[in-house]
């Protein structure tokens, strides 16, 4: 068994072949997540409602955004499934609230379908999904970094006194996103140390999540963002950020995403390289499959 002093985590060591396989095995299940039927690597087009209607040309519905919020209205064979209600005619769905939305789903003849109705940075879009879109169809990996245990980094969780909101931008032009940082992520990389702000993570109570770039970003990685999960830290703060995990936002892949930002804080002056690189090809709004 080849083992090694993991220095970044006092005490600890690692066994490099079971820390690889454990590598290969969550990112096969992340890519397997990003290439779903009707994951975002699906999504067709980003429609803004507003005062004009919006005909969907790869899904069902006439949409318009009422006083009460959006409103469709499905033509005569036209359905869609709201959570295994089947609805035709007019619907109204009332307010969306922020950060949240609803999936519907659809069929065309033999192809099934899903339509998103969301809230974001105070805006209502509808997002189709197809599983036979070509970029779908076509999509083959996001290359890597080889995973390292050394990019495995100690860190301490600082918390606020307070939540904080904070505003940051988006991949869309004028779009605005503001989350409540609970606290930084301090770590020490070659002797410097590093803070970054954290967000409400989406895994268990109390884990943290953060947007970062980096001196590779632009280079080798996504020049946008990317972001990394971490496990909830202990009752002293202690933590793990592994930059092997850090991933790519929807927004590297599609012109049709609306990814938040890193705030300026989490842009790092060195290089992380770990993690996932730039993706091979990209879908841009009104053209073809871009590589």
């Amino acid at each position: 068994m080849s083992t090694t002093i993991d220095d970044s985590i006092p005490g600890g060591t690692i066994d490099r072949a079971a820390f690889g396989r454990d590598w290969e095995s969550w990112h096969r299940e992340h890519e397997a997540r990003r290439a779903d039927a009707h994951g975002f690597l699906a999504v067709t087009g980003l429609h803004w409602l507003g005062d004009t209607a919006v005909t969907l040309p790869d899904a069902p519905g006439t949409w318009t955004l009422g006083p009460d919020g959006p409103v469709v209205s499905l033509a005569e064979g036209e359905t869609l499934d709201l959570a295994g209600e089947t609805l035709s005619g007019e619907y109204a769905f009332g307010e969306i609230p922020e950060r949240g939305g609803v999936s519907l789903g659809f069929t065309d003849g033999d192809v099934a379908g899903v339509v998103e109705l969301a809230q974001r940075g105070g805006h209502t879009i509808v997002r189709p999904r197809r599983a036979d879109h070509p970029f779908l169809a076509a999509y083959t990996g996001t290359p890597t970094y080889v995973p390292n245990p050394r990019w495995r980094v100690a860190a301490r969780f600082r918390a606020f006194d307070a939540p904080r909101p904070t505003a940051v931008g988006a991949a869309v032009d004028g779009l605005t996103h503001v989350y409540d940082a609970p606290g930084v992520l301090e770590f020490e990389w070659r002797g410097e140390t590093f803070s970054l702000t954290a967000f409400p993570g989406h895994g268990a109570p109390g884990s943290l999540l953060v947007l970062f770039t980096d001196a590779t970003s632009g280079i080798t990685t996504y020049a946008a963002n990317r972001s990394v999960s971490v496990a909830a830290p202990d009752a002293d703060g202690a933590t793990v950020i592994d930059f092997n995990r850090a991933v790519n936002l929807p927004c590297a892949y599609t012109d049709h995403a609306t990814c938040p930002l890193p705030p300026s804080e989490n842009r790092l002056p060195i290089g992380i390289e770990a993690g996932e690189k730039t993706p091979l090809a990209r879908v841009i709004a009104g053209a073809e499959v871009s590589p």
